[in-house]
């Protein structure tokens, strides 16, 4: 058994089969295969040689014969670099002395030769790597190792191992059979951890390299509570998760006996408790565990999970069908929000060393109208339907909102004078993500209807530390003192401008973090789907006093750490069958 671990970001317990991702999305078994099958697995290996080394020669006399012989001479390359000496005694070493499978040996030797050709200065042998990478994948082809089916084409329950997910890939995970993932780099509040839990899917990041060290592991353990990966667990391991999961689903059937009643404390104060959401499918999930209405539709979404740019049409048609389902309950839809770890069909105009510092989010939007435009005609048909606000994110300075504010009024006189139905008073309300927009608040309050603290990019700018690395994933906590002093401080003047406010960061869906929340004056969380249930039994468990006291009490704490354990400390008092053993 090896026991290793990460960053927790979605909650929950998985146990399956490992389906290990390398890079380029490659199944490789990494194993030592026995001494008494060292030469069958040389044998294999000679075998996908000679299969590969007829393909290529096929492929080299149909081009040659179609393009020419200058083209054919690719295969001819391809050909000469299958049968290097170097590389085959390089290969035999590592199966027959080294005892590594074939599939193993071919992916890490071709992988060193790539990258060494990659970092080249001669831009002829640098090119030269793509070759390198080709034939790689074709012997893993013939070795079966490499599978043909896109993870959206499972017919087993896995767990998907990887170095990264992209936010789009998490997106295009097929839930039915991936039940959780772990990866090796990333961070708590990056975007891929976010599509995560609206997936519910059970995941950790930022292991560190541990590809390398699975050698075929048959059973994996996903601890996404605590932050763990378990590879061959033991008998008495097993079991208990499998406790554990047994426990969570009970949880769930308990806590979904409340899912109709109101988010009230027991003082008789209304929460409203609403649900972050970035896909339409996810309202069933929502409305059946009682969210109030949602909090945070990301429509940048739209433009991840498909292969292609989202028309207006598109826009409408997917919030037409959340305003639909949530049946009169109110719907505050974000406008994109690209850029950073998240990209959509258009380019960079040029790289960007810090990505989380330069074009994104509203900034993005306003200098790319013809992005901008077709959301927002959008967003002001949509609103027609139902009870529809609209959210800028990112919002940095008066300008960022006036011109926003501008385009969205310009927008709807365009579809006044076409004769398109529209809602003409539609609510505006603004992201607040930065320390610069939190300093000057009541400036924005006289120009917004309703403010909304996004507590993961708060945090990263707050602390100067990129919410998706996992280098610096200690320090990057929305409970540290700094980013509590900045919502009180948000909180303070919504209640002196009568500005209606909420919390829609992950901050909010962490139980005991919520409890301080309302203790400090919030009275409007947006949270995951899956984490309704739990932050509703929370609020139900406590009256205001008590989460006044528990304010007063962390105002005067030094650390996030000590304000973590001192929140756990109190949930375990208030609400015990949330904390999980």
């Amino acid at each position: 058994m090896l026991e290793l671990q990460g960053i927790p970001v979605s909650p929950g317990v998985a146990i399956a089969s490992a389906l290990v991702l390398d890079p380029d999305g490659y199944r490789i078994p990494r194993c030592i295969v026995p001494a008494s099958d060292v030469e069958g697995e040389f044998a294999r290996l000679q075998d996908a040689v000679d299969e590969v080394a007829q393909k290529l020669e096929q492929s080299r006399l149909e081009t040659t014969a179609t393009a020419g012989s200058k083209t054919g001479d690719i295969f001819a390359a391809q050909l000469q670099m299958l049968h290097d000496p170097r590389l085959h005694s390089e290969l035999q070493k590592r199966i027959r002395e080294d005892h590594q499978s074939a599939a193993f040996a071919v992916s890490s030797v071709l992988h060193n030769y790539a990258t060494a050709l990659q970092r080249l200065e001669n831009p002829f042998l640098a090119d030269r790597a793509q070759d390198v990478l080709d034939i790689e994948r074709q012997l893993l082809m013939q070795l079966g190792a490499v599978t043909r089916q896109p993870l959206m084409e499972l017919n087993e329950s896995v767990i998907v191992l990887s170095r990264m997910l992209t936010p789009t890939e998490t997106a295009g995970l097929n839930r039915e059979f991936v039940k959780g993932f772990c990866t090796e780099v990333g961070g708590p509040g990056g975007h891929t951890a976010i599509v995560a839990k609206g997936l519910e899917i059970p995941a950790v990041v930022g292991i560190g390299e541990f590809l390398p060290v699975i050698a075929g592991a048959d059973c994996v353990i996903v601890d996404g509570d605590r932050g763990r990966l378990i590879i061959d667990p033991t008998d008495e391991v097993l079991d208990s998760y499998r406790q554990r999961a047994e426990y969570r689903r009970t949880l769930a059937l308990r806590l979904a006996e409340q899912s109709q009643l109101p988010a009230e404390t027991t003082d008789n104060v209304r929460i409203s408790l609403n649900a972050n959401i970035e896909f339409p499918h996810e309202t069933g999930s929502c409305l059946q565990r009682g969210a109030d209405g949602i909090g945070l539709y990301r429509t940048e979404f739209l433009y991840l999970s498909s292969e292609e740019e989202p028309t207006e049409e598109d826009h409408y048609e997917a919030y037409a069908e959340v305003i639909s389902q949530m049946g009169g309950r109110p719907v505050v839809i974000r406008t994109l929000d690209l850029g950073a770890d998240k990209m959509g069909h258009g380019k960079r105009a040029q790289a960007e060393n810090n990505p989380f510092l330069g074009l994104r989010s509203i900034r993005l939007s306003l200098r790319n109208l013809d992005l901008f435009r077709p959301q927002l005609r959008a967003v002001l048909r949509a609103a027609a339907l139902g009870d529809v606000r609209v959210m800028f994110p990112l919002v940095t300075t008066i300008g960022e909102l006036r011109q926003a504010r501008m385009l969205l009024n310009v927008v709807a006189e365009d579809l006044k004078e076409s004769g398109v139905p529209y809602r003409s008073d539609l609510p505006v309300g603004m992201m607040v993500e930065v320390p610069a927009a939190v300093i000057t608040l009541e400036r924005f309050a006289a120009e917004v209807d309703f403010f909304s603290i996004g507590t993961n990019d708060l945090a990263q700018y707050t602390l100067a530390v990129d919410r998706s690395n996992e280098s610096v994933a200690d320090l990057y906590q929305s409970s540290d003192p700094a980013v509590l002093r900045l919502i009180q401080a948000s909180i303070d003047v919504a209640e002196l401008t009568q500005t209606p406010l909420s919390v829609c960061g992950e901050m909010s869906s962490n139980p005991a973090r919520a409890l301080l929340l309302l203790g400090m004056g919030v009275r409007n969380l947006s949270v995951p789907p899956s984490a309704l249930p739990r932050v509703k039994k929370a609020i139900r468990s406590v009256s205001i006093k008590q989460c006044e006291e528990i304010a007063e009490r962390i105002c005067k704490l030094e650390s996030a750490r000590d304000v973590d354990l001192y929140l756990m400390d109190r949930l375990a008092d208030l609400a015990p069958e949330l904390v999980m053993q």
